[in-house]
C-alpha cells in the first residue's frame, strides 16, 4: 500500500535483509549466551532473551506502525494525498477493511493462488531443513559448538548482501531495459543454492573449508524468496483477494518449513544424504514452476492486450478495490 510496484521488490528486500542480519546477530548472541553459567541450560536463556526482545519490539510496532498512507499520523493531510496519488499506476487500490466474499471466492478460483502455495512449500522445504540442521552440518565439519555458532555470522551477512544485490540488480535491469525481469532473477539466485547443495552432497567430508562455503551458498534462496514475495504483492489486486493470496503463500511457507526437517535422518549424520537430495530436488522443481508461471502471466497480459487494448481511463479503476480479474487496466509483473 505504500510503494509503487516498481519499488516493491527493493523495499521488501531491504526489510528481508533483517533475516540475514538476524542470523548474524543471532550467532553472536548465541556465542555470548553460550557462556552464561546459570541454573538453566544455555538454550533456554537464548529463548528467554531473544523472545523478550521480539515481544518488546512487537509492542513498539503495534503502537507506532501506521495502518495505511490514508491515515498515517506522521504525515500531513497533503502528504497523505501525495502518498496515495503516487500509487495510481499500481491499479491495486489501498487497504479496505471490509471482507468481500466474492473476492475470497475469486482467490480460490485463481490458479495464481495455488501457484503461490506450491511455490511457498517447494521453496521453503529446503529452508526448513537447512535452518534447523545447518549448525549440525557445520559441527559435522569438526568444529566445536561455540565456533559453529560463530560461523553463522558470515552466513547471515552473506544472505543480507545476496538479497540487496538481487533486488537492486532486478530494479536496475527492469528499469533500464523496460523488461520483466523478476522471474529471471529468481532463477539466477537459485543457482548458487543448487551449486552449494551439490557440493554438500559430493565434496568429501574432510574438505571442511570447501563444504563450509557450499553451506554458505545455500543462503541465496533468501534473495529468490524476496522476489517471490514481490510477485505475490504485485500480481494480486483487491484487498480481500490479496489477503487470501498472501495467506496461501505463507501457508505454503509453513508447510515447507514443517516438512523440510523430516528429510534429515539422524542415522545419516553428518552428511544427511536424503536431506541434501531433498534440497536439490525442490530447487530443480522450482525452476520449472517459475518458468511455467512466467509463461502463464505473460500469456495473460497478451490476452488482455488483445481483448481490451491499451490501458484507458486508469483514474476510474486505480482505487476502486477491484480485483486483477475485474480491472481491465491491470497488467501482471513477472
Amino acid at each position: 500500500m505504500w510503494y509503487t510496484r516498481r519499488q516493491q521488490p527493493v523495499r521488501i528486500g531491504l526489510w528481508y535483509t533483517a533475516n540475514g542480519f538476524g542470523i548474524a546477530l543471532g550467532g553472536l548472541l548465541g556465542y555470548a549466551i553460550g557462556h552464561i553459567k546459570g541454573a538453566l541450560p544455555s538454550w533456554k536463556y537464548e529463548f528467554l532473551i531473544i523472545g523478550a526482545l521480539c515481544s518488546a519490539w512487537g509492542i513498539i510496532m503495534f503502537i507506532m506502525l501506521p495502518d495505511s498512507p490514508v491515515n498515517a499520523p506522521l504525515l500531513t493531510p497533503r502528504e497523505r494525498r501525495v502518498a496515495v496519488e503516487r500509487l495510481r499506476s499500481n491499479q491495486t487500490g489501498v487497504e479496505n477493511k471490509h471482507l468481500k466474499r466474492y473476492q475470497v471466492i475469486e482467490a480460490l478460483k485463481d490458479p495464481k493462488t495455488y501457484f503461490f502455495f506450491i511455490l511457498g512449500a517447494i521453496h521453503n522445504a529446503p529452508n526448513g531443513g537447512i535452518s534447523n540442521f545447518g549448525t549440525i552440518i557445520i559441527k559435522g565439519f569438526g568444529y566445536s559448538t561455540l565456533v559453529t555458532t560463530l560461523l553463522q555470522v558470515p552466513y547471515g551477512i552473506l544472505i543480507a548482501l545476496l538479497i540487496l544485490s538481487c533486488v537492486y540488480l532486478n530494479n536496475y535491469f527492469s528499469t533500464t531495459t523496460a523488461r520483466q525481469t523478476r522471474c529471471w532473477f529468481i532463477l539466477l539466485y537459485l543457482l548458487p543454492n543448487i551449486a552449494g547443495t551439490f557440493g554438500l552432497r559430493y565434496i568429501a567430508q574432510e574438505h571442511h573449508l570447501a563444504r563450509l562455503w557450499c553451506y554458505y551458498l545455500t543462503g541465496s534462496y533468501n534473495a529468490a524468496f524476496v522476489l517471490i514475495l514481490s510477485l505475490a504483492v504485485g500480481n494480486t489486486a483487491g484487498h480481500t483477494k490479496k489477503v487470501v493470496t498472501n495467506a496461501f503463500l505463507f501457508l505454503g511457507y509453513c508447510v515447507g518449513n514443517i516438512a523440510g526437517p523430516f528429510f534429515y535422518k539422524s542415522e545419516q549424520s553428518p552428511t544427511y544424504t536424503l536431506g541434501i537430495w531433498s534440497m536439490i530436488f525442490c530447487h530443480l522443481v522450482e525452476f520449472g514452476i517459475v518458468l511455467g508461471f512466467r509463461g502463464y502471466l505473460r500469456g495473460e497480459n497478451g490476452r488482455r492486450e488483445t481483448m481490451y487494448g491499451e490501458q484507458v481511463e486508469t483514474d476510474a479503476t486505480a482505487f476502486g478495490d477491484l480485483t486483477d480479474w475485474e480491472n481491465r487496466n491491470f497488467r501482471y509483473v513477472y
